[in-house]
Parts: structure tokens; C-alpha cells; sequence
């Protein structure tokens, strides 16, 4: 290991261990994972040419639910809502969870967050989902704390109106909220400035803890607020990619022995790239160890 990562990883480390430590005894319990969820963005490479091949096979590997992206103007991956409701039903796969996009910028998309959200959230509605979320901001979008202020003044009037189809709306972060902006931190203006019931947040573990912040932390000072999870792994090598889950230096058993402190109800296996193999076979890598996972 790098002394760099080395360091990293000690220090994270740590970290955990002066976090909450009556949480740590008191959360710690025999427990498996019983269901488990994959991001869609991570086959994105074949799930357009094969959906029901795709889909089946991570059936056959253990999944149980699925979040899914690429949703708007009445489609979800380029294909028209009925049509991919009756594809994901027979895959018996269950939609947990959608990534719905900003809809930012000179062209107005319909379907998303800041156009027409309510088709999005009927969409959502018809497609089984519990969740809609904020998944990524471009940079245009990001400038400036008062870009921020302005996206959760939005982000609490569609939470709210999602509350009314009983769908609750999340905020899903990368690594950049957590660096300083216009001398204050966008994460922390996004926790102060939404509304808890109405948007809640979607930790990406990997980003998270990229931008060397520790989910442990996170989670005790947003107890509750953090019920969905993107799990994903930290390599050990040069400018630390994703990796599949178990082959990198995440401790997850630490991570799921703090669901609760979280509220996590479902995660998702996310890996952009950097596979081993391939998309799918990643996927499948990462559910056998965390089949194996005891918390």
C-alpha cells in the first residue's frame, strides 16, 4: 500500500473509532444483509441493447430492487414508461428508487426537477418507485453558494409535492459539496436550507469518503436522514478509482453495523467503471461479498 493511502486509510480510521463510541458498542450485532439493490448507471453499457437480459441476470445473481436513471419526458432508458414497467415486472425486479435529473440549463425538459417535476413524480408513482432523486449537478450549476440556495428552495417545493404521492425525495452527493464555496460548504448549506421531511440525502459512500469524510460522522449528525445508500469501493490504487465492492479499503462491515443510525432503507451496488471484468460482472463480484457480510 502507497504511504499515501496508508495514511488515508489509518487516519479514516481513526477517525471511526472517536466517532459516537457508545453508537459503536450499541449498534453492533450478528446480522446479514437480506435484500440487496444495484444502480442501473453501472450496466448502462449493455441495459439499453438487452434490458431483459441484463435485468434477468442480475436476478439470477442475487438482486432483489433497482434504481434507475436516464428518466424524463415520460421515459425511462429511452424507453416509454409502460413499455419499461411491464419489462420490469416480469424481471421481478422491484424500482426502489429513480434518478431524476435537474433539467437545468436553456433547454426545458419536461420530467424533471425544475420542469414539470409533477410528470416526473407521477411517472415515478406508476413505476412502483419510493424515491426520486437528485443525482448530479453540472457545473454550471455549481458556481456559487447562492446557485445552491436557489436549487433547495426547489428541491423543498418538489420534495413536498413528491410527499403528496407518498415518494420521498433525496439528495444524492458527489465529492465537490463537500468543498469549501464562497467561504461555506455545499453539503452543509443543502442539510440547513431543505426541509428534513421533504429531502433527504442519498450518501455515496465512495464520494464521500474520496472527499475523506467519514459516513460514520455523517450519519450520527443526520441521524435518520440518510435512507438510501450507493455503495461502491475505494482501490488502492493511484488516484483511488471505484472498485468492486470487497476489493478495496472501505470497511462495510463497519458501514452496515450503522444502518440504523443512518435510516437506511435500501442501497444500491454502484460502479461507474474501472471494472475487472465488465459491467454485470461487476455487479455480481460485489453481492458475493456482501452475501458474505456479517455486522
Amino acid at each position: 500500500m502507497k504511504r499515501r493511502n496508508f495514511i488515508q486509510t489509518a487516519g479514516l480510521a481513526a477517525a471511526s473509532a472517536l466517532v459516537a463510541p457508545q453508537l459503536l458498542g450499541a449498534t453492533r450485532r450478528s446480522e446479514t444483509i437480506k435484500s440487496f439493490g444495484f444502480q442501473a448507471f453501472t450496466v448502462r453499457d449493455v441495459i439499453y441493447k438487452d434490458m431483459p437480459g441484463t435485468l434477468k441476470r442480475l436476478r439470477k445473481a442475487g438482486y432483489d430492487y433497482m434504481e434507475l436513471f436516464d428518466f424524463s419526458d415520460g421515459k425511462i432508458l429511452g424507453k416509454p414508461i409502460a413499455e419499461a414497467k411491464a419489462i420490469f415486472e416480469k424481471s421481478k425486479l422491484q424500482v426502489k428508487s429513480i434518478h431524476t435529473p435537474t433539467g437545468a440549463g436553456e433547454r426545458k425538459i419536461p420530467g424533471t426537477l425544475w420542469h414539470e417535476p409533477q410528470r416526473a413524480i407521477d411517472d415515478a408513482a406508476t413505476l412502483g418507485a419510493e424515491f426520486i432523486v437528485c443525482p448530479w449537478l453540472m457545473p454550471f450549476e455549481r458556481e456559487s453558494i447562492d446557485q445552491y440556495k436557489a436549487l433547495c428552495e426547489q428541491l423543498n417545493k418538489v420534495g413536498e409535492a413528491a410527499k403528496k404521492s407518498n415518494i420521498q425525495l433525496c439528495y444524492h452527493n458527489h465529492d465537490f459539496e463537500f468543498m469549501e464555496l464562497d467561504g461555506e460548504v455545499p453539503m452543509e448549506v443543502i442539510l440547513k436550507e431543505t426541509d428534513p421531511q421533504y429531502v433527504k440525502i442519498e450518501l455515496d459512500i465512495y464520494w464521500a469518503r474520496k472527499a475523506e469524510k467519514n459516513p460514520l460522522t455523517f450519519f450520527r449528525q443526520n441521524m435518520g436522514r440518510v435512507p438510501l445508500w450507493h455503495v461502491k469501493d475505494l482501490s488502492l490504487d493511484d488516484g483511488q478509482p471505484m472498485t468492486e465492492v470487497g476489493n478495496g479499503i472501505i470497511d462495510w462491515r463497519q458501514i452496515f453495523g450503522h444502518k440504523n443510525d443512518a435510516g437506511m432503507e435500501y442501497f444500491f451496488v454502484e460502479q461507474d467503471g474501472n471494472f475487472a471484468e465488465d459491467s454485470v460482472s461487476s455487479l455480481e463480484t460485489s453481492i458475493k461479498h456482501l452475501k458474505k457480510l456479517v455486522f
